[in-house]
């Protein structure tokens, strides 16, 4: 049967209400008179909602997209008829059964296959799966959270009407490539350890790795006539790429577990920092760790913790092995400036670990060489927590310098490790700028304004 017959016939089933014809594509299909919109989410991860119906494991990142889906389930209006996609390794068991499509209440579910470690290449098949998607769900406007993956690529060039696109900027792949060495060493950026060498997967590699998926991020942004971004910093640069797409400000709505709770100064541990993540070069850990003798000859008791997997790991021979050369540079940093009783690694946290640690901790640090609007700063100024960040990217439009944060040039070591100092010694300072970065954060990050802005976007976009 004929693709748009059996759209005709999935939209009789699903809409009791009266009827009116309006063309789409040089066709027909029915729509009630309270017109809806039909918007197809690209996302990167499966949604928790969707994996627990599907009983699958699913994965806590992206937080916001959940509070964006509820939100959407639960607005009587019904603005929004929801398609949502996703990648999964392999379509198997449920997912194989029902060809990769099933219904969440009145969400329309679909899933494709990619390989998400291997994020760098492109498999022109996913354009194949898209095309039957949207055949299938007949969208008014995809909306593509992020650029990372590329996937974003193939959905643009599957769907091929850019006035009909979105594409929501989080990171960006091409810039984090040109601050991907972050001022280490040469020797350390040469270096390949085992590990390093079996996988393919040494520091020069993984900048490569990012160049490669920045050519496929800029060919996507080109293909797309619209863009939502929340940064002076993610404007300029797709304005470079894509000069014609119109550009929308839209600030995110982080994990909701955040919006409850508020840091006090008598509750948290002296003098500890507190670092999202630092296993890779680009989120700066090295950068901490070469501050902290300045640090400690201050605070001796200082001590820094750092949420994600552990790369310095070392008490197996498999840990030994398994050795990155950023990894190496690390253990000899801590060696060597006698810090491996100030420095813990705790591992993978959830939403709720996460906010228990940045409540305990006195100080967060972003050192990044480059980040466009990170969800740790957002968190960070929701709870109330002291913030020290690096002057890069998008940055210093989310944090403002001395009256909600303080920062420093981004790779000044020296500047870093006075900004923690200054924390310290003037506390009831700090806690004035954390005050105020919370009041900002309540502001900006305000999930039902962020909720009606994105559906001020999408009926623009379907005008």
């Amino acid at each position: 049967m004929h693709d748009k017959a059996l759209c005709e016939i999935r939209r009789r089933h699903e809409d009791k209400c009266e009827k009116k014809f309006c063309a789409i594509d040089g066709g027909m299909r029915e729509r009630s008179m309270n017109i809806k919109m039909r918007i197809l989410w690209l996302c990167n991860i499966m949604l928790p909602a969707i994996a627990e119906s599907l009983e699958l494991p699913y994965s806590n990142r992206e937080g916001w997209l959940t509070g964006i889906y509820e939100r959407m389930s639960k607005d009587d209006r019904k603005q929004v008829e929801l398609g949502i996609c996703f990648p999964v390794e392999r379509l198997e068991g449920k997912l194989k059964e029902q060809d990769g499509r099933w219904m969440l209440g009145s969400t329309v579910c679909y899933a494709f296959e990619e390989n998400l470690n291997s994020p760098e290449k492109y498999d022109e098949s996913m354009e194949a799966r898209f095309s039957d998607i949207l055949k299938d769900f007949v969208p008014d406007v995809v909306h593509i959270f992020g650029t990372e993956f590329p996937h974003t690529l193939a959905m643009t060039r599957a769907f091929g009407r850019p006035e009909r696109i979105l594409i929501g900027i989080q990171g960006l792949c091409f810039a984090c490539a040109d601050a991907y060495m972050a001022d280490l060493p040469e020797y350390v950026q040469r270096r390949r350890t085992f590990r390093d060498w079996i996988k393919k997967d040494g520091i020069i590699e993984q900048q490569e790795k990012f160049r490669l998926r920045g050519e496929h991020e800029k060919q996507a942004i080109r293909n797309a006539g619209n863009i939502t971004g929340r940064t002076v910093f993610d404007r300029e640069e797709t304005k470079k790429i894509n000069a014609h797409a119109k550009y929308y400000h839209m600030n995110e709505t982080m994990r909701y577990n955040f919006y409850d709770g508020k840091w006090k100064m008598e509750e948290s541990v002296p003098h500890s920092i507190f670092l999202s993540q630092g296993d890779y070069p680009l989120k700066g850990f090295h950068y901490v760790l070469l501050a902290m003798p300045k640090i400690l000859s201050e605070y001796p008791d200082a001590i820094v913790y750092v949420a994600g997997n552990s790369i310095i790991a070392d008490g197996t021979m498999k840990d030994r092995i398994k050795i990155s050369s950023y990894g190496k540079y690390l253990k000899r940093l801590i060696r060597e400036y006698g810090l491996k009783d100030k420095v813990k690694i705790l591992g993978k946290l959830s939403a709720e670990e996460m906010k228990r640690q940045f409540l305990k901790s006195s100080l967060f640090i972003c050192p990044s060489s480059l980040e466009n609007s990170p969800n740790s700063i957002g968190e960070a100024m929701l709870l109330g927590v002291p913030a020290v960040a690096a002057r890069t990217g998008g940055i210093p439009g989310m944090l403002g310098d001395g009256t909600e944060g303080l920062l420093y040039d981004a790779g000044n070591v020296d500047k870093l490790a006075e900004a923690v100092i200054k924390v310290w010694m003037n506390p009831e300072e700090a806690e004035k700028r954390a005050e105020a970065a919370r009041k900002r954060a309540y502001r900006t990050h305000n999930g039902d304004a962020n909720y009606e802005r994105l559906l001020e976007v999408y009926r623009e976009i379907c005008e």
